[in-house]
């Protein structure tokens, strides 16, 4: 694509105004176009349509694969039912209408991913420090970060904090395995490494415990909050049940994969006094957060679980955290007795809103050796299971839905992990639900106000945020499916440039909002 033409599709990127950055600074990538997907773009710049579409990916935040849909809405006065306003597809500038996809995965959307992020971010800083309906003094409360990773199925390279890579090898056991391959690894891997994370022999390697410990993740995790709360009332003295009335346990967590393709989980867990009707009472007196931190990791280190045999004949596995468990205390911004500390609520808030965003795909090279072996393992498995499940068709035999391991196949893309990647307590924080409404709440009364051809002051949109405020309407619609996706792949490598730009952009001014209240501070 030569530079005229890139020229052309920046000046063109649909953007707001107030979000326009010079080209020279923000070179635009679409060198990786093929020949037919330039032409797309090019065909879609000359277009008649082409305002139509830049309006249409506008309002749907230039997502990468839009949702399509035919039909009509009403709003209606809850209280008289008058129509108040009606809406088609047929009003949409391409005559149909587009919403967002909602994909949390960057690798698929990464416009929405970046919408995800944001909102995990706000969730799980309100849970820390306040704001969004949180009050302020729940940043006094004991507060850990926890991570809590999977064992060992097999010696696999890693970077080793710099060193080099060198797995535990005990004393007097051979630097050779039994396939005749070496136990240690004198390398010092860098970043990027297509050998990190990968076995250093894949035959040594127990793939169908990787597997079952992968789908039985969630599990142990139910477990551990259960195990936290059963330590938290030893130590108080009082039975479990009465737990509630002293102090209560609220997390944040999120899962991430590692090179070897297999999860862990961060968590924010805090300490709460007893429930109340607004769910954020302070912690009783001589609970610290560094006492949290003892009881998180006595508790992850008891989690056990005995695992059901993938099929019959193989045997029952028991299932625990790995050894490498952390967890430290935070220090609020509300705090001044460790000011030394490095990890900030800030900090915190933005790796776990980063890691919601993840797939497998991001930490796991899934066309490695490793990745393949893995996948080849679910598909061994799940044959076997069908196999079984045919050979005994009795009336006794257990169905295949009901089976433990029946529903592997489904998520071979995922290895093997079928939890949810961001979780929280009900008492944690606000909603993913409840800034969505207030965010449409938001874009309502802004595009009535551009109608009306009035300003609006942000500061009086504080009772309409209020999440409590009484819905005084009803939307009625009736809805169908017309398809995923723009019309062509110009037309989706479009709106991901768009969506880059505006990325870009908002760092740049994110960046230099900081370096501001820096320079202030001096």
């Amino acid at each position: 694509m030569t530079r005229e033409t890139r020229d052309r599709v920046w000046d063109a990127l649909p953007l707001h105004p107030c979000e326009a950055p010079a080209a020279e600074s923000h070179p635009l990538d679409l060198g990786h176009l093929d020949a037919a997907t330039e032409s797309q773009v090019l065909a879609r710049l000359l277009s008649r349509d082409f305002d139509a579409w830049s309006e249409a990916a506008a309002r749907v935040g230039h997502c990468a694969k839009p949702i399509r849909l035919h039909g009509h809405s009403d709003t209606v006065n809850a209280r008289t039912g008058e129509v108040l306003s009606s809406f088609s597809s047929t009003d949409s500038p391409l005559g149909v209408l587009h919403v967002r996809c909602g994909n949390r995965r960057a690798t698929e959307c990464p416009s929405c991913s970046r919408l995800y992020a944001a909102d995990t971010f706000h969730l799980i800083r309100a849970g820390v420090s306040g704001g969004k309906g949180v009050p302020e003094e729940v940043g006094e409360n004991p507060l850990v970060f926890a991570t809590l990773t999977a064992p060992s199925f097999g010696l696999v390279h890693g970077t080793r904090g710099g060193r080099t890579c060198r797995p535990f090898t005990p004393k007097g056991q051979d630097r050779v395995c039994e396939h005749g391959r070496p136990t240690v690894c004198h390398a010092r891997h860098t970043d990027g490494d297509a050998r990190l994370g990968q076995p250093l022999c894949r035959d040594c390697y127990d793939y169908e415990s990787h597997l079952v410990w992968q789908w039985w993740a969630p599990e142990l995790w139910r477990r551990f909050t259960i195990d936290l709360r059963r330590a938290l009332a030893r130590h108080l003295g009082v039975p479990e049940s009465r737990l509630s009335e002293l102090v209560t346990v609220q997390y944040a967590k999120v899962a991430e994969y590692q090179q070897r393709g297999i999860v862990h989980f961060h968590a924010l867990i805090r300490l709460d006094g007893p429930k109340t009707d607004d769910g954020f009472a302070p912690a009783p007196a001589g609970l610290t957060a560094a006492l949290l931190a003892r009881l998180v990791e006595q508790a992850a280190a008891g989690v056990v679980f005995d695992a059901s045999p993938l099929y019959d004949g193989d045997v029952v596995r028991r299932l625990r955290f790995g050894t490498q468990l952390d967890a430290r205390p935070i220090a609020t911004g509300r705090r001044t007795d460790d000011p030394d500390r490095a990890l900030t609520p800030e900090q915190v808030a933005g790796y776990l809103a980063k890691y919601a965003t993840k797939s497998a795909t991001d930490s796991t090279n899934t066309d490695s050796p490793h990745a393949r072996r893995l996948r080849a393992t679910i598909v061994a498995v799940t044959d076997r299971i069908h196999t079984d499940a045919r050979a005994d068709e009795t009336d006794n035999a257990t169905p295949l839905r009901e089976h433990p391991y029946g529903l592997l196949f489904k998520w071979r893309h995922m290895l093997g992990f079928r939890g949810h990647f961001s979780t929280k307590s009900r008492r944690y924080s606000v909603t993913l639900g409840q800034l969505r409404r207030r965010r449409v709440r938001y874009e309502r009364a802004l595009a009535a106000a551009r109608r009306e051809g009035r300003t609006v002051d942000v500061r009086d949109l504080d009772d309409l945020l209020d999440d409590d405020a009484e819905e005084t309407t009803l939307v009625i619609g009736q809805w169908t499916y017309a398809g995923t996706g723009w019309d062509t792949d110009g037309d989706a490598e479009l709106a991901k440039a768009a969506a880059a730009r505006a990325r870009e952009y908002a760092q740049e001014r994110a960046a230099a909002r900081k370096q501001t209240k820096e320079g202030n501070r001096l």
